[in-house]
Formats: C-alpha cells, structure tokens, sequence
C-alpha cells in the first residue's frame, strides 16, 4: 500500500531552501516529495546566502507535468529564479535527465524534525517529539510569517515548542506584547480567561484539527491548571465569549444542598461541557479570581470597568433565563446578587441594627462595592439612621446646647437622612421602598427636635444678644471667639461658604482631612468630648442679615458693600489689615484661576475673607451635581483656595453665615394665605399657624424685629426651588465652623485637633453594641468658645424611642449572646489559621500575633477603616509598635496579602488603612464560608 504524500506548505519550503542553500548557487531546480498546501502562495521571494530570489511552486503528479513545469520555467524565468516541484512521483520514474538538473539530483523529502529545529535555531530536539508527528505538522504550518519562531538555544524542549505554538494558535501575542518573543507571552488562566473575550480568539481553537485541540488542551490544563480544560471546552463548543459568565453562574452548584432544579439549570448552562464538580468549582475559583484583578483594575481605568461589566451583564442575563437569579443572591458578583443584598440591608437595618450590619458586612464584601460607592454608601447610611433610632429619643431644653448637638450628632443625621432620601442609584425597588420607611422615621424625630428647639428659640430670642448670648456662639461673634484666636498665631484665611448646613460641613471636614489639613477645635472641659464650634444665625435665618453680622462683627443686615467696610473695619480696630473677596473679584484672568489680587493678598500678611456662594446658589437654582452630597471639587474655587491657602502657611476657617434645608418634595406647601410672605422661610406677622413659630427680640433684624417662621420642612411661601434658609429648623439657624491648620504648630492656645475618628458622633461610627448611649443636647456637645458653663440639660430625662421605630426587637437575643462565653476574635482566628503561620515563615520581624489579631480587629470594629494615627493607639497596649506607623503596615501587608491580592493597605492617598473583611476571610478561614 503506497504512503500518502505529505503535505506540504511555503515555510517547509523556505526551510528545505535555507537547509540546502549550497546547492542553489548552481541549480534553480528544487524537486519535493509531497503535495503544495492548497491556498499556499505559488510565488513568493526566499533569501538564500544573503541574495534575495524568487520561487515558484508548482505541485505536479506525473513526469510530463514536471517536465513541462521545468520547461516553462527555463524560458520564462529570470536569473536566480528558482522552481519547487512537489510530486508524488519517484525518482526511478522521473529520470537521470530531468533531475540532474534538481538539487541533490534528486527528490528531497521532508524532515519535519529538522526543520523544525532549523526554525528555531536549535541543535537538538526533545526526544519525545520525534513520536509527535501532528506537534511537527502544526510547527511547521504555524510559524509566524513575519517574525518566525523563537530562538530556542541548545535544545528544543518539548514545553518550549508547545508554548510557543498555543500563543501563535491562539494569538496570545497582543498589543502589550509588541516587540515580544513569542515564547515570552503569558499562558496562564488570566491570559487564557481575556482571551476568551476576544473576538476571534475561541474560534481560532474551534477551527484547528481535532487531534491538535486535544493535545493542546492537555498541555494547557497541566500549565495552568485544570480550569483551563473546561475554558478550552467552551470555546471548542463556540461559547468561549460566555466561558466567565457561566464560571460565575457556576458557583450556585457550591452549595452542597443546592436542588435539583439548580443543578439541571446550571447543567443546561453549559450543556456537553458540563464538568465534574471538582473542575467546576477549579473553573469558577479561577474566574472569580480574574475577576477581582479586572475590578481592581476598573477603578480608574473606563476600559476596564467595561470590560468587568460586560462580563457581569452577561452572567446576570443567563442567570435570568435559565431562572437561576435568586439561588445566586448570594454571589459576590453579580450585579443582581449587589441589589439584592444592598436591599437586605436596609430591610435588615429596618428590623434592627445589628442585623443590619451583618448584612452591611455581607455587602461590603461583594466584589462590586469598589465600583458602586454611592450604592454603598446607601447600606451603610440606612445602618448608621437604624442605629440612631434605636438611642433614646434627645430632649432639648436650650437653643446653646441644642445647637452644639446639632452640629456633632443631630445634623450628621441629617446628611445620613439625605443620602436615604435620594434614594438607591441603582434604582432598585426593594431598597427604596424600605428606605422610604426608614427615612420617614428618621424624618419624624427630626422633626419633633425642630420642634422643640423652635420652642426654645423663641424663648431665648427675646433677650440674646451678642453680649449676653446666653451661654450660645452666636453668628456674630464668630470672628472674635474664632477668627481672632488664629489670627493671633498667622494670618487666617475666612472662608464663608453661603449656605452650609452642619451636614455638608460635616461631608467638606472629612474630605479636607483626607488631603492633609488638620481640623482643631476648642479644647473641651474634663470628660466632654471634643467637638465643633457651632453659632446661632442671625434671625430670620437669611444672608442678608446673617453674612452681614457674621463678617462685620455686629449685628447689621446689608449687601457686599456693608460686608466689605464692615469686615475691615473690624480687623483694623483689631490693627490688622484686612481684606474681602466677593463672587466677581474672585476668578482670575485668561491664564490665572485665582484673581492676581487675591493671591497677592494671600502672599501678603493680611487677613483675607472669601465669599463662595456656591451653596446657595444651587438651592436656589437647584443646580448641584448630586442629591446627596457635597465635595470640595463642587463648591467652586474652594479646593483651589485650600491649596494656596496650604502653600502660604495659613489657618483656614470654614464657616457658614446660615444652613439651609432641602425641598423633599413632600407636598406643596403652606403659602401664606394673606400673601404677606415675600420670602421663602419667613413672614411678617405675630400670629403662627400650625407648623410655625413667632420670633421677636434684639437679633431679629426683619419686621421690625417680630416674625413668623416656620420650623416644619415643608413649609414655603414662595414658589418651589431646590432648598430653603431663614426658617426656625435647626438645620437653618445652625451655623458651623470647621477650623483647618496645614500643621500643628498653627494650633492656637487653649485649642487642640479633633482626629477624625472622633468628629463624628457615636453612633455614625460604631457598631450597635446592644447598649444605647443616652443622646441629648448636652451630652453630645462640646463648651462654646466663650467658656459656656456646663449645661443644665445633662440631668434632663430621656424619652425613649417608640416601637415603631422598628428596632427593638433584638435585645433578647442579645442578652442571650452576653450569657454565652465570647467567641475568638476574627484577628485571633486568623492569625491561629495554617495560612497565617505560611506566611510568616516569608517575614522577617513579624510582629507578634496578638498585635496582627488587634490591628484586624480594630479595623473590623471602625468598618474596615482607619486612620493610620488613630490605628497606632488602637493597638498600641497589645504589644510594641514601631513609630513608624506606615511601615508598620506595610509588614501586616505583607502578613495578610497572600499571593498579592489586597487584603490590606492604603487608601485615601495614605490618610486611611483599609481592610478588606470578605477576603481576609476568603485567605485564611475559607472553611467560614465566601
């Protein structure tokens, strides 16, 4: 029986020509034993021994056709042309004649092995291959066209060759490999895992021969593990592009009692393809885990973000048709699972604070928390609202006290009630009819202190003044009780931002720590927490009135101009030169976003005051960027002015001239019926109705100094804008002020910092223990600057929040857990666990276990994370800790990230360290559960 002939194709050629180059200097006649692959080129240009010529191929099967090709090819070809014949014709039939002009006068055959070590440039070759005819057959088909293989050395392994032809059969070699051997490119499961996203990757592998898809896929699955065999099965049945959706959809099978209806959904899923348990389980591990690299990566990188969510969205939609969305609720990926656990939260949080939490954790553990923080940030404020209702309801018994406990506890409720109201980003029903709920009791207590606190103001009004306020910060005295005080150390910077109410000052201090500047405050009395000064606006609640008094040092009322003399007047008094910047003189020429004149004064010794309406602008216009939140990036000119402010060595002091409340859309409104209202907040008159409260008294500048304003929200008297000032709430009088220094030795006597973990309230930041800390608005303040006495109301009783708060109803079950012995601590479990004690044999100098179980412990108890300060005292009695704080953690990083994945590290440009609960867990207790 006659063998087939071979086939053979252009760069078995360009080798047997460069393998028998010597003997074409004198012939141009080249006879091959074989078949000229169809669709190979017929003509084609080889260099032999530095000369450039051309070939030609004709594939003939009897002695007259290659006679006849020779024959042509003598009377047509140029010198140094040269003519391959491949045949199946022996060289007995063909004659002495015809192949005495041939190379070796005679037919060459084709060594595939030689070859193939000719185009790698190498000298020996595995002895395995040898018995590998289709890997020698698809080198030789395969060899790039332009750049060839790669050099290979002395031997030509067996994994060399196989790298080097899964990347070129693939096209592993992409734009990040430019300019790389071919042999270099990655092949792993992430390499893989991209390629199959890939437009023409998979179908590449689906079209090779059967033999070949087999034995590669051998190979890969001993390389990069036994997750690759199933990839590469997908893309062999055309699914490839779905391959990491069904690795995510394939974890609902982790579940040991997951039903038989998930199984057969999952089976379907991925049809014949359908692996072991184990393989699957290798599979989905090695997508999630690509998965969390691309996401780290989508943080800052659009294109990646993209490609995260195409795979997401994906997933999400075969999960939906085979009717798998509610047995993968639990996944840390899917974007359904994230709505889905994110509404959990709220209605967990609605039952009780603690549950809440758990389900917060369970959240903040999902891979997409990273890139939805808004979303996030809606969980953790619905938690942080729970925990507040569950505290005795506060009483108010002083305008003093009650205006220092809104600026540290009731208006950090505030700006949580704000985020709830603009609801879910994400738009999900479930969550925002639960945060309705919730937002609607924390709206009712507010609304009972506005009340109660209208009641007092109108009380206290009637004989406050700037002399005797008593025991209040009023508007008016803000420049000299704080102002003055740093003015007395380096020349200040007054920033009056229009508008700010205690819960955007609250947003604005901690972003402007985050960036480096110090908050100080006044020094408290013995065992009072330390906190934020807080004034008392002018009456009615307006810029005209307050701005004026709080820039003039006087109670007045006026325009720009009034301000301007006033504020200069009062430095010079003081022997201090002084100047304002207004809206118009703020911005600079072409080329300058700061006015030259103002960064004159800057540089200058000075005290300089700017006005930034950016605030009042937008509730008057309702043109904030988000509902729910404000940054120093949108308030204009403000992070710029910080900046300078920083380079020129100055104290900087925040300061609002009024607050402000927002439109919540709750109804239209109580319009003055005798149309006497001629602003939004308040009326003329000495009559309240329902809702309103009558001020009289010598800081009430309008109506000759008795008005009517109201201290219910959804009060108006004109047409409808995006927020309102001048009314009675305590988000409107409240004016706060947030004192910045770039360094500690602009701290004035008598003042100290406020670190960060303690500006906000209690609650806002702790867990809920299952002991409420009583709240009233004495105990969550501080003493005014103007050495206010202590306040009557610390021995004022406290009313209890009514049930239908709807968090009561885990105290049993706390009192249960109490009886119980404490568990071991998450740190003191993982640093007890194999991983941990593997990973310290890689660091030297570890520090002791019990300081890496406080260090996770402590960040578990502030929500994952902290200041690097602030975690330094935290662990600071459980054993030595370097001063070096961020060294420090730089050796727990190397402790915690196993395989590099951040468990641990930096955020917030280095002002915070983050743990990462859900893969701390994930790295070293994985028996707990993903």
């Amino acid at each position: 029986m006659a063998q087939p002939v071979p086939q053979v194709g252009r760069r078995m050629i360009e080798a047997l020509l460069a393998t028998h180059a010597s003997g074409l200097k004198d012939r141009a006649l080249v006879l091959v034993h074989g078949q000229y692959a169809p669709g190979a080129p017929g003509t084609f240009t080889v260099t032999v021994d530095d000369e450039t010529r051309r070939v030609s191929v004709r594939d003939e099967n009897s002695v007259l056709g290659i006679l006849a090709a020779w024959q042509e090819h003598r009377e047509a070809a140029a010198g140094g042309d040269l003519l391959v014949v491949t045949t199946g014709v022996d060289d007995a039939e063909l004659g002495w004649d015809l192949r005495g002009h041939a190379v070796r006068r005679k037919t060459l055959t084709v060594e595939k092995s030689e070859i193939v070590l000719q185009r790698f440039g190498a000298a020996n070759l595995d002895l395995r291959m040898y018995r590998e005819d289709w890997l020698l057959s698809a080198l030789l088909e395969a060899e790039p066209a332009d750049r060839g293989w790669p050099r290979a050395g002395a031997v030509l392994t067996r994994d060399a060759a196989l790298r080097a032809l899964v990347v070129e059969r693939l096209g592993l070699v992409g734009p990040d490999a430019a300019g790389a051997a071919v042999g270099q490119a990655a092949v792993d499961v992430d390499a893989l895992l991209a390629w199959s996203r890939t437009p023409a990757g998979p179908r590449r592998f689906a079209e090779l021969a059967e033999k070949e898809r087999g034995e590669l896929k051998k190979w890969l699955a001993e390389v990069a593990g036994p997750a690759v065999m199933v990839l590469m099965s997908l893309a062999e049945e055309g699914r490839g592009q779905d391959a990491m959706a069904l690795g995510l959809l394939g974890a609902a099978l982790r579940d040991p009692e997951a039903s038989p209806d998930v199984v057969l959904a999952v089976g379907g899923l991925f049809g014949r393809v359908m692996p072991r348990r184990a393989e699957l389980r290798a599979f989905t591990d090695a997508v999630e885990g690509t998965l969390l690299r691309w996401i780290g990566e989508a943080h800052n990188a659009p294109a990646a973000r993209q490609r995260v969510s195409a795979v997401l969205d994906r997933a999400d939609e075969l999960a939906h048709e085979a009717q798998l969305t509610s047995a993968l609720a639990t996944s840390r990926f899917l974007p359904s699972s994230f709505s889905a656990q994110l509404a959990r939260v709220v209605a967990e949080a609605r039952r009780s604070p603690a549950a809440g939490e758990a389900a917060l954790a369970d959240l903040t553990g999902h891979a997409l928390a990273g890139l939805h923080p808004n979303r996030v940030r809606v969980a953790e404020m619905a938690v942080r609202v729970a925990r507040w209702l569950r505290l005795p309801e506060p009483a108010v018994t002083s305008v003093p006290g009650a205006v220092r406990a809104h600026a540290a506890d009731w208006g950090w409720a505030d700006r949580a009630l704000t985020v709830l109201w603009s609801g879910d980003p994400g738009g999900d029903l479930d969550a925002a009819r639960d945060l309705r709920e919730l937002y609607e009791e924390g709206r009712a207590r507010r609304e009972r202190l506005d009340e109660a606190f209208a009641r007092q103001l109108a009380a206290w009004s009637t004989h406050a003044t700037a002399s005797q306020p008593a025991g209040a910060l009023v508007v008016e005295n803000v420049m000299d009780a704080v102002v003055r005080k740093l003015a007395a150390v380096a020349p200040p910077l007054l920033l009056v931002l229009d508008g700010m109410s205690s819960a955007v000052a609250a947003q604005l201090g901690e972003e402007a720590e985050r960036e480096g500047w110090r908050e100080i405050v006044p020094r408290p009395a013995a065992g009072e927490r330390p906190t934020r000064p807080a004034a008392v606006s002018m009456l009615p609640s307006i810029t005209q009135c307050s701005r004026t008094s709080l820039l003039t040092g006087t109670a007045a009322k006026g325009g720009q101009s009034a301000e301007a003399s006033g504020f200069t007047a009062f430095w010079k008094q003081r022997r201090k030169r002084a100047v304002l910047f207004h809206k118009a003189a703020i911005g600079g020429e072409a080329g300058r976003f700061l006015a030259h004149e103002l960064m004159a004064e800057l540089a200058s010794d000075a005290v300089v005051g700017v006005v930034l309406n950016t605030i009042d602008d937008a509730l008057d216009a309702g043109q904030q960027g988000q509902r729910a939140t404000w940054s120093l990036s949108d308030i204009t000119y403000l992070r710029e002015l910080l900046a300078a402010a920083r380079s020129y060595g100055r104290p900087v002091v925040l300061v609002a001239d009024h607050g402000h409340i927002l439109d919540r859309g709750r109804g239209e409104g109580a319009v003055d019926a005798e149309g006497a209202g001629t602003a939004a907040r308040w009326r003329t008159g000495t009559s309240a109705g329902a809702g309103e409260v009558v001020l009289s008294g010598p800081r009430v500048l309008e109506g000759d100094g008795t008005i009517v304003a109201p201290w219910r929200e959804d009060i108006r008297y004109t047409g409808r804008r995006a927020g309102y000032h001048g009314g009675a709430a305590l988000a409107e009088v409240t004016v706060p002020v947030l004192v910045l220094v770039p360094s500690a030795e602009l701290t004035p006597n008598a003042w100290e910092a406020l670190p960060r973990e303690q500006a906000p309230p209690s609650w806002w930041r702790e867990p809920d223990t299952g002991a409420p800390a009583p709240v009233g608005d004495s105990a969550q303040s501080s003493a005014a600057p103007q050495d206010a006495g202590p306040s009557e109301l610390s021995k004022a009783p406290q009313k209890p929040v009514g049930d239908s708060a709807g968090v009561g109803a885990a105290a049993p079950d706390r009192a249960k857990a109490e009886e119980s012995p404490a568990p071991l601590t998450l740190g003191g479990r993982v640093v007890a666990s194999e991983v941990y004690k593997a990973q310290k044999e890689y660091v030297r100098k570890a520090p002791e276990a019990n300081v890496v179980a406080a260090v996770v412990d402590a960040l578990v108890a502030a929500g994952g994370t902290m200041s690097p300060a602030a975690l330094g005292a935290a662990i600071s009695a459980t054993g030595r800790v370097r001063r070096n704080i961020d060294g420090f953690v730089a050796t727990v990083q190397r402790l915690l990230n196993v395989e590099g994945y951040p468990v641990l590290g930096f955020v917030d440009a280095g002002h915070a360290v983050k743990l990462d609960v859900a893969l701390l867990r994930g790295q070293f207790l994985p028996e707990e559960g993903s």
